[in-house]
């Protein structure tokens, strides 16, 4: 499994050579001024942060001792504050984040959340306006929500009676219990119909593989896989899913990706070798970090810094449909992995994207731990802090991965309030663009400017799970370096 042992390796040798190794006396006066948490932030990003060249706080030879370094911490007593500070402008980095509790952090990377499943995204009502509004977009199977009267397509107005704003919805979306005021949308115009209803968050465990089916039109057979998360513990049952569509005989693939944002560098690596097969062995993305790591890499193995196409899934073998072009769906929920997916592609085949622009996350994040090689070996007790970092930037085998402002479609169709259609089924107007595409035989869906709105965000985004991560270090390779 190359490219899963490259990625862990960047970050395993990084790990062990970078280490500003700190002696006891450094570790007792940090702990004894109770900066621990402080003294693990600054110099986990003053190691890996991609910018860490541009944050002039975060500079080598900043600070001369940890006694300077000390009487800089002690101006930040919440650890959230000194995270931010030493970021670069939000604008630049608008991805990495911090945690107090990484058991949860762990969890979510796997699709485990405390949510109610209802996911969904947020708009503006009007041009110029602080008001927002709701539609969901899908409902988890075997969640809360599952059970309650609500649905794609619905909309929702405010929480618990109040209006939601672009300043509020955090406070109100995040409640772990809340009454969802729906609305209705007349002519442009959003007003509440006096419908509500109550969602509670509980631990809920969401399989990205939400619909997979063949889809027999002429003498094409069309496999058809809506995909929404890059969750490593489901690679396996992907797999299978390919294999049956393989058996089927699919001589297309339409991959809905429209509401994933994005997960483990790794999991995008093995969907991109199910899709094609042909290229084994060959480069899929090259990583990019922070100088000091791509001087070390350069040097020592620049083999290093590259994710390689694999036919090898932990024993397994990758079920792959050989294919030579691919019809992608998106939205500007489409993020990080699923960019990653498309972009890597690009390089081999022809990839046909339909939907809208996606998000635009070109760079990738590690779990930083509070441990002497900031992994979770020999971790801190004391607390539970973790940061999330920004900590590469991915880029194709042919070096592009400047997509800052999300990648175009190839034709541009966003979804529509006023027909959302069906996930799955043909008159879903997405779904329906691409197998016309594949056939010959429709044209594109011409939308309706007037019930197309701005989009501000949706609860993926909200809970920072739209990302692109490398994995954890395994401890057992750790022990053998």
């Amino acid at each position: 499994m190359k490219s899963t042992l490259k990625i862990i390796a960047v970050f395993l040798f990084a790990s062990l050579t970078f280490y500003s190794c700190q002696d006891q006396d450094d570790i007792d006066l940090a702990k004894q001024d109770n900066l621990e948490v402080q003294d693990f932030i600054w110099k986990g990003l003053n190691q890996y942060y991609l910018w860490q060249a541009d944050v002039p706080d975060l500079a080598d030879n900043r600070f001369a001792n940890q006694g300077q370094l000390n009487s800089f911490l002690r101006n930040y007593t919440d650890p959230f504050e000194l995270f931010d500070a030493l970021r670069v402008n939000p604008k630049i980095d608008r991805f990495s984040w911090m945690v107090k509790d990484y058991t949860a952090l762990e969890q979510s990377f796997q699709g485990i959340t405390t949510a109610d499943g209802m996911e969904f995204g947020l708009s503006y009502k009007s041009s110029g306006s602080s008001e927002i509004f709701g539609y969901v977009r899908y409902i988890v199977p075997n969640s809360d929500a599952s059970k309650k009267d609500i649905k794609r397509g619905d909309i929702f107005v405010g929480v618990n009676g109040t209006q939601l704003t672009d300043s509020n919805y955090q406070s109100l979306l995040n409640l772990e219990n809340y009454t969802l005021n729906l609305g209705d949308n007349n002519g442009g115009t959003f007003t509440s119909n006096g419908k509500t209803v109550a969602l509670t968050k509980g631990v809920l465990a969401e399989n990205p593989i939400a619909i997979h089916k063949v889809i027999e039109s002429g003498s094409h057979k069309i496999g058809y896989i809506m995909y929404n998360g890059f969750y490593a513990d489901y690679d396996k049952e992907l797999n299978n899913v390919f294999g049956e569509l393989k058996a089927a005989g699919v001589t297309d693939l339409v991959l809905d990706l429209r509401y994933n944002g994005g997960g483990s560098v790794q999991t995008a690596t093995r969907l991109a070798s199910m899709i094609t097969g042909q290229f084994d062995g060959k480069v899929f993305s090259k990583q990019e970090w922070n100088a000091k790591f791509n001087e070390y890499f350069k040097k020592e193995d620049p083999e290093l810094l590259k994710n390689y196409f694999t036919k090898d899934l932990e024993g397994q073998s990758i079920n792959s449909l050989n294919l030579s072009k691919v019809y992608i769906l998106t939205t500007k929920s489409s993020a990080s992995a699923s960019e990653l997916v498309i972009n890597g592609l690009k390089s081999y085949i022809d990839v046909v994207q339909i939907g809208d622009v996606t998000t635009g996350k070109n760079v990738g994040s590690v779990t930083l731990y509070d441990s002497p090689t900031f992994t979770k070996k020999n971790v801190n007790p004391n607390h539970k802090y973790a940061m999330q970092p920004i900590v590469l930037k991915i880029v194709n085998a042919n070096d592009f991965g400047e997509y800052y402002d999300g990648l175009v479609p190839t034709y541009e169709l966003k979804e529509s309030l006023s027909n959302l259609g069906i996930l799955g089924e043909l008159s879903e107007p997405l779904l329906s663009t691409a197998v016309g595409k594949i056939t010959g035989t429709q044209k594109l869906t011409k939308k309706n400017p007037s019930l197309v709105y701005k989009y501000f965000t949706d609860n993926k985004a909200m809970n920072n799970l739209n990302q692109m991560f490398i994995e954890k270090a395994p401890e057992g390779l750790l022990r053998a370096l």
